[in-house]
């Protein structure tokens, strides 16, 4: 049978530009496949061509505002999960313009697509106090416990991604000083994070414990479950979540309402923050591409600096003698009478 352009290029584009051009992380290649899975049955199910016989034709601009609003109304999709959609898209005709230059007006029109705007959500994270009660929940008492504790804190302490945490091998732990954590993050860029004394102390204790430290254990996965098996995002979650309930029992004040494996990472670049560390070594730490990006954690902070000083304001002087401006048609004269 033969192929439709849009196959090939589809299948070049999964198997091959993204991972071996893009360097792109199995994680977003497997989410960009989810977008294309969707629109197959989109088009099948709306304008009823089969996936096998779609052509780059079909895939016009006003095919994809509809697939995208089709998301959001019949999937129930909400409107940040449909503009990854769209990144993913994007990025599939911002490849094809190159390869088929003749289609290429129709190609940026489907780029031109806008984003939809979010509502930006407050940073939820944990005081130094939360964190530490959340550390007390592992009973250290069993291996699971003991394994438990070395995850979290680990996560915590190295400002680390989830899926950085369940990727990390014993072959990329520094075992001897200084302790370094090489690990591999978006887009399978790496980098190497300090760790401290104490927190590799807690490592080496698990390890030991496990019989990781053996050379033939470097490929191995640092943290795995009761089956052998390399955690995935959603076991850490699980665990994490599990912690979090017992904590906020024990003082619901230190665990707010939807705390994350992410929160995680949020509280570790506040603690640096409000210790004083400058936003590059941050940046460094988490792994951000730009400075830029690390600033949200900046204006956070500012934020609720403000706040607290709002709460603590007291009333030291009596405005009610100062005059209205509206009350006054010159604006200049009301300024010299303040």
């Amino acid at each position: 049978m033969e192929t439709t352009d849009f196959a090939r290029h589809l299948a070049n584009f999964l198997t091959k530009y993204l991972p071996s051009e893009r360097g792109s992380s199995k994680n977003t290649i497997i989410a960009y496949r989810d977008t294309f899975i969707l629109l197959f049955h989109y088009m099948e199910q709306e304008k009823h061509i089969k996936p096998k016989k779609i052509c780059l034709n079909d895939l016009n601009k006003d095919n994809i505002v509809d697939f995208l609003y089709w998301l959001e109304i019949s999937k129930g999709n909400s409107v940040k999960t449909r503009n990854a959609r769209l990144a993913a898209i994007r990025s599939f005709f911002d490849y094809l313009q190159y390869l088929e230059p003749a289609n290429i007006f129709e190609y940026q029109r489907v780029m031109s697509i806008h984003v939809k705007k979010t509502e930006k959500k407050v940073m939820k994270y944990l005081t130094t106090e939360g964190i530490r009660l959340l550390l007390k929940q592992p009973d250290q008492k069993t291996w699971r416990g003991r394994r438990d504790l070395a995850m979290i804190a680990l996560m915590y302490d190295i400002g680390a991604r989830v899926q950085e945490i369940a990727d990390i091998t014993i072959g990329s732990i520094r075992l001897s000083e200084p302790y370094t954590i090489t690990i591999t993050g978006k887009g399978n860029k790496t980098r190497i994070v300090p760790m401290m004394k104490e927190q590799m102390k807690l490592l080496i204790q698990y390890m030991q414990e496990k019989q990781l430290l053996q050379n033939n254990c470097r490929p191995t996965p640092l943290f795995f479950n009761s089956r052998n098996e390399k955690f995935t995002r959603a076991g850490i979650s699980y665990i994490l979540q599990k912690y979090l309930r017992m904590a906020c029992q024990e003082n619901p004040s230190l665990i707010p309402e939807g705390i994350s494996c992410h929160s995680l990472r949020h509280s570790k670049a506040m603690h640096l923050l409000q210790a004083g560390v400058p936003l590059i070594y941050i940046r460094d730490l988490l792994g951000h591409e730009s400075v830029v990006t690390t600033e949200v954690y900046a204006r956070a902070d500012s934020l609720q600096k403000r706040k607290a000083l709002e709460n603590a304001f007291e009333k030291v002087s009596d405005t009610s003698e100062l005059p209205i401006w509206e009350t006054s048609k010159d604006l200049l004269r009301w300024l010299k009478e303040l």
